[in-house]
């Protein structure tokens, strides 16, 4: 019986310490592409970033938007052309594991608690 305390209790210390891999310098530039659905369709984003802007092409438009970085994981991105009010708000975003060539993130609009997830995959 005390061994299946001590088992247990093993177990329990090392799951708790795990962390998912998060090799996020590896993201901050490259050109990627991300797929969603919207609106029932499947569509699909690619972009081109560096280290303080993004490019998205997008249902054969481009938005150019600058980013700011908060540490090696997440930054702010906000719009440079807004063409509408809802264009003007920054968006926040977080990687939250990454593996091979793709990274798992969750974004949302600055200061709201609504947040999304997503999986994007670096091309190039």
């Amino acid at each position: 019986m005390q061994k299946g305390l001590y088992l247990l209790l093993i177990i329990l210390v090392f799951s708790a310490c795990y962390q998912p891999e998060r090799k996020c310098d590896d993201f901050k530039t490259g050109t990627f592409e991300f797929e969603s659905y919207l609106d029932g369709e499947l569509v699909k984003t690619r972009f081109v970033r560096n280290d303080t802007m993004e490019i998205d092409f997008f249902r054969g438009e481009t938005d150019t938007s600058s980013i700011r970085w908060i540490n090696n994981c997440e930054y702010v991105i906000k719009n440079r052309n807004p063409k509408n009010r809802s264009e003007e708000k920054p968006i926040h975003i977080k990687i939250l594991t990454t593996k091979d060539n793709t990274y798992t993130f969750e974004y949302g609009l600055v200061g709201k608690t609504d947040k999304r997830r997503g999986t994007a995959v670096k091309v190039e």
